[in-house]
């Protein structure tokens, strides 16, 4: 198919379009329907269940602020653990911190890293680094049967629906924490103020019941909904907001600065609220 407008809607009154070139690839795969389309605006852009996941155009600001906000914030983080992120676009950014000796995928869904090869090489191409092993299966089994491994986990799912639903609960959290090692962190991708401040609260709720330092900040992602993201920490020793100067170290980024690392965390109001 080719030439026509995609909607994805936030709610059954609004939504946003983009106006689509031709049609990539198109996949029900044995977990979610996967579209991979070619936009006007946007570039090749990764679909998930009718939702857009990445494009070649905005991709780094939510790829960069996934990685670089959790690894500067651990003094040395050397054992990275990614879940989800199919698409690799975490993985690229995690390598550029000259700390990590080990970077672990995890998605769950084979069928988006190959895609993602094909039509998103810019963002994938990373995924064949000695660094980086890639496993295809579920996330929250990874974590399940992991203990005391890993220095910083980054959990980069969909929105909690179909096989991300189990991302975004309390037991995950309390998983993810005996994953850690003793001065472990996470981040996970928490959606958006406008539309889900449910999801945002009980995620804060919940986080900041098993770790002792809890932070939500925010992204500017024009293909996301409402355009402002917010991303979840939870970390047992470090806390992302007192991290030194002396800390940062130069990398080539587009969204990402060591000023922005901070400035993040200042949030608006009513996304603030969301946190008590």
């Amino acid at each position: 198919m080719s030439g026509f407008w995609f909607t994805e809607k936030q709610t059954e009154n609004f939504g946003i379009t983009i106006k689509v070139n031709k049609t990539l690839h198109t996949e029900q795969t044995e977990f979610q329907k996967l579209d991979m389309v070619e936009t006007e605006e946007w570039g090749n852009m990764l679909l998930l269940d009718g939702m857009v996941m990445t494009s070649q155009v905005d991709e780094f600001v939510y790829h960069e602020m996934v990685a670089h906000v959790p690894l500067f914030t651990h003094p040395n983080p050397e054992n990275v653990l990614v879940v989800g992120g199919g698409d690799g676009g975490v993985i690229r950014e995690v390598l550029k911190h000259p700390s990590v000796k080990k970077a672990t995928l995890v998605e769950i869904d084979g069928k988006v890293i190959e895609y993602s090869k094909k039509y998103l090489p810019e963002i994938a191409g990373d995924l064949e680094d000695a660094r980086v092993e890639v496993k295809v299966g579920d996330g929250f089994l990874h974590i399940a049967e992991s203990e005391n491994e890993y220095d910083v986990i980054m959990v980069d799912s969909t929105e909690p629906v179909g096989p991300a639903v189990n991302l975004f609960t309390k037991g995950f959290y309390a998983g993810i924490s005996k994953a850690l090692k003793e001065d472990g962190l996470f981040v996970a991708q928490s959606d958006n103020p406008w539309f889900t401040p449910d999801l945002i609260r009980n995620v804060q709720r919940d986080v900041s019941e098993i770790f002792p330092i809890t932070r939500l900040y925010i992204a500017n992602i024009p293909t996301y909904p409402s355009g402002m993201w917010s991303f979840t920490i939870g970390s047992k020793k470090h806390d992302p907001l007192e991290v030194a100067d002396e800390r940062f170290h130069e990398m080539e980024t587009k969204y990402y600065t060591k000023e922005l690392h901070k400035a993040a965390f200042a949030l608006p109001k009513f996304v603030k609220d969301l946190t008590k």
